[in-house]
């Protein structure tokens, strides 16, 4: 099982666009949800943060081994998905993984992801 927590920063001048694509993932929430399964994702949740008027998001997951790649599914949602990815994240940024100290799972919901 894999932990993670990435931060992105968002490229300036992007903010409604950003807008719009937390807008999609949360109103279609239900082919997201789909997609998830083929990822063998178990959580996963986007954070946002300003911070001294640079924008970023943190992605927050805990994934299971052996998932297809975003970029690699057929999901309309997550091509849609990666247009918004591509539009909005600064590629010139290197996102920051922060280190995994703790995890604190219940052994009943662990069972139950694997």
């Amino acid at each position: 099982m894999l932990v993670e927590l990435t931060r992105f920063k968002v490229k300036n001048g992007k903010t409604a666009e950003l807008d719009k694509w937390m807008d999609l993932l949360n109103e279609h929430m239900d082919q997201v949800l789909l997609t998830l399964e083929d990822e063998k994702m178990y959580v996963e949740t986007i954070f946002r943060e300003v911070l001294e008027g640079e924008e970023f998001l943190y992605w927050y997951s805990v994934q299971g081994e052996d998932g297809i790649e975003v970029t690699n599914s057929a999901h309309e949602i997550d091509q849609l998905h990666l247009q918004y990815w591509e539009e909005c994240i600064d590629s010139d940024f290197k996102p920051v993984d922060l280190e995994t100290k703790v995890v604190m799972i219940p052994k009943n919901i662990r069972k139950m992801m694997l």
